[in-house]
């Protein structure tokens, strides 16, 4: 973002402003208790997410950048400091629900206090701060669906399973057809990031990479295909089965999605506007690594490779499927029936069989901001394309998002690959 002028200052200030107000909309149905709880130590407390997004820009802006500013409170950077190594001791993770104190309404003061700063120091900040905050509202976007998923697993939790939104009007899904294959690309192909735009450190550097013949399905896996894949043993065979997975599942007492409940009208699942059956066309979600790997040995497929997504993807607008636009309840669709790709991105987060590992060439940043994503490059998954709980504007073909491979929280899917 070197010479910045007038006018990309401007648009900088109103996406801060814009990115901002979102956060606090998703938040804003939440009561003290609801943004205080913390559900499981994979998950932080509403309150949590929004104190952190402004510490990262009152530390990595503010405090470096502006030399008029004083900290809101110095007891924040201990508690609302997430993993930086960097940036000294924290309160434990784990441990984020105890915070009773400071309230949500303190918290949301203390927002309002880093906005005021940052709309004040923007217009004369150097450019290397101002890309600092361009990084900050990618990075609160990210919290943005993590709320909205930590919100939902809290509310899942509540034996009278609370709504945090009033439930939405879907209009009757199509009929699913069939899965069509559609070859994808092979030989010598480049994926990562070439810009221009934003991108995470971890998206590049653009690199060169080898495809055997493959071909991808052209829709997503929907709910219906699940429950058949249940109906056919699909949770009491290991041969499906990893290990882990195997062992995850024993464990765990898994038999079904996560949310997902059967009673005598058949298979319902609880979403941030409440429990309501399930659409048999509708994107199988909340599904784990494990989970999906099993579905596609039972279909006699596999998962696509990062490489195999991305390069069928590069040329298909980010834009479309369901994606968050506003603090409404995200809802993901079916695709209509057709031969080429679609719901590459929005939906739900498609699970690959690439391991989380840094793209040839990759390089750290200096200073904490370093510690961003290279240091999670051990036992994770890449998951690409986004979800119904992504902000709209926030995915490209490149993005990489990563989970454990048990975890399920989050709105994960999956597509099917097959070699030919």
């Amino acid at each position: 973002m070197d010479g910045l002028t007038a006018d990309r200052r401007d648009a900088l200030a109103q996406a801060y402003s814009t990115t901002r107000a979102l956060t606090e909309a998703i938040a804003a149905p939440l009561s003290d208790a609801d943004a205080t709880v913390q559900s499981m130590p994979d998950a932080s407390p509403a309150k949590w997410h929004l104190a952190h997004s402004s510490w990262f820009f009152e530390t990595f802006v503010l405090r470096d950048h502006v030399s008029w500013y004083r900290a809101y409170d110095p007891a924040y950077s201990y508690l609302f400091n997430s993993y930086y190594e960097g940036e000294g001791t924290r309160h434990p993770r784990a441990a984020r629900g105890m915070l009773t104190r400071p309230s949500l309404e303190q918290l949301l003061s203390y927002r309002a206090h880093v906005d005021q700063a940052i709309a004040a120091a923007l217009p004369t900040l150097p450019d290397n701060a101002c890309a600092l905050i361009e990084l900050g509202l990618q990075h609160e976007q990210q919290h943005q669906e993590l709320m909205l998923t930590d919100i939902q697993h809290l509310l899942s939790l509540n034996p009278i399973e609370p709504a945090l939104f009033e439930p939405a009007y879907i209009p009757p899904a199509p009929q699913v057809g069939p899965l069509h294959w559609v070859e994808g690309r092979e030989g010598l192909v480049e994926i990562g990031s070439k810009g221009p735009g934003f991108a995470f450190d971890c998206e590049g550097p653009r690199h060169k990479c080898w495809l055997a013949p493959h071909a991808l399905a052209h829709r997503l896996i929907t709910n219906g295909e699940w429950v058949a894949f249940m109906e056919d043993g699909g949770y009491r065979e290991a041969t499906h089965w990893l290990s882990d997975g195997w062992s995850w599942l024993q464990a765990e007492g898994i038999e079904a999605p996560l949310y997902w409940r059967k009673d005598m009208s058949g298979w319902t699942s609880f979403a941030l506007d409440g429990r309501r059956a399930i659409d048999p066309a509708a994107p199988v979600t909340h599904i784990s690594l494990y989970e999906a790997d099993a579905y596609a040995r039972w279909a006699g497929a596999r998962l696509p490779t990062e490489a195999e997504w991305e390069s069928a993807a590069q040329n298909i607008p980010a834009g479309g499927g369901v994606q968050l636009d506003g603090a409404a309840c995200p809802r993901p669709v079916a695709a209509q029936e057709q031969e080429s790709l679609t719901q590459m991105f929005g939906d739900v987060w498609e699970w690959t069989g690439t391991a989380y590992r840094p793209h040839p060439g990759f390089k750290t940043a200096p200073g904490a901001v370093g510690e961003y994503n290279g240091k999670f490059m051990s036992g994770q998954y890449v998951l690409k394309g986004g979800s119904c709980a992504t902000p709209r504007g926030h995915v490209r073909a490149s993005y990489r998002n990563f989970f454990y491979p048990h975890q399920r929280w989050q709105f994960t899917g999956l597509r099917l690959a097959r070699d030919l």
